[in-house]
């Protein structure tokens, strides 16, 4: 059995992780690989944290393609193997002439869950602009979205199954920068990523809204290192790609934003 009440102590999505954890146990016993529906990616940086701890049960995770947010997990014995591939995942196509109704992610995630389906049977949307929007999900309900999800917003759609292949998986736009500063504090350096105020910046922080490496961080003063991911809340990421102290003993620090 698994030390649930030590690993549930200080974690942020304890309902959520909670859960998966139940999953765990369940693979102990079963000797099978067990899937969890999609979760979010703190969700998913909080269950990679745990399971690091762990010696009697691995995971893997993928959502559809590479760069994907929302994923599965496939959790099983570490006696076992298991890949990707093992992984139930399928695709659809929201197609509809959205030239003058235009849709956002939200709008076809609205439209998704206003059929009866819960959130977490739904992985990543792929808005196509004027096109419509492909969406990830779990097997069982694709057929009920082919024929229960016929309008988003004001515009007819047709819903239809595709490969995964067939995904339009545009790479993320992003702006490379550097930036000096007196130190490697988050306030600081999400100010200069993010294009705000410092004190506007640390308002945020204290308010939940960032997080490093999909953790909430609510102190301003957390000091960044290479490879952390800052994420912000309606606004972005920002990875920290290289700190160099320089002669002044400054930190001349290169990022990339992702938009």
């Amino acid at each position: 059995m698994l030390p649930r009440e030590e690993l549930l102590k200080r974690v942020e999505n304890r309902e959520e992780v909670a859960k998966i954890l139940d999953k765990a146990e369940k693979a102990l016993k079963t000797w099978e690989l067990v899937i969890t529906d999609f979760v979010s990616p703190a969700v998913l940086a909080e269950i990679e944290r745990l399971f690091s701890k762990l010696t009697e049960v691995k995971l893997i995770s993928w959502g559809g393609y590479a760069t994907a947010e929302r994923q599965r997990i496939g959790i099983f014995r570490q006696e076992m193997e298991a890949d990707i591939s093992q992984i139930p995942l399928a695709a659809l196509d929201i197609a509809g002439n959205f030239l003058f109704d235009t849709a956002t992610h939200r709008d076809f995630l609205g439209a998704i869950l206003a059929t009866g389906i819960v959130r977490d049977k739904v992985g990543d949307i792929i808005v196509l602009g004027e096109r419509g929007a492909q969406v990830i999900v779990t097997p069982e309900i694709a057929e009920f979205l082919e024929t229960s999800l016929t309008r988003v917003r004001s515009v007819p759609v047709t819903v239809s199954t595709i490969e995964l292949s067939q995904l339009k998986v545009s790479p993320p736009k992003t702006k490379t920068m550097t930036t000096v500063e007196a130190s490697c504090r988050l306030d600081a350096v999400a100010s200069f990523g993010f294009g705000i105020s410092r004190s506007k910046m640390a308002e945020a922080i204290v308010n939940g809204d960032v997080r490093v490496n999909w953790k909430e961080v609510t102190q301003p003063s957390y000091n960044l290192k290479v490879g952390d991911l800052v994420s912000f809340r309606g606004k972005g990421r920002l990875q920290i790609d290289n700190i160099e102290v320089t002669k002044k003993e400054r930190y001349r620090i290169s990022l990339t934003r992702f938009v």
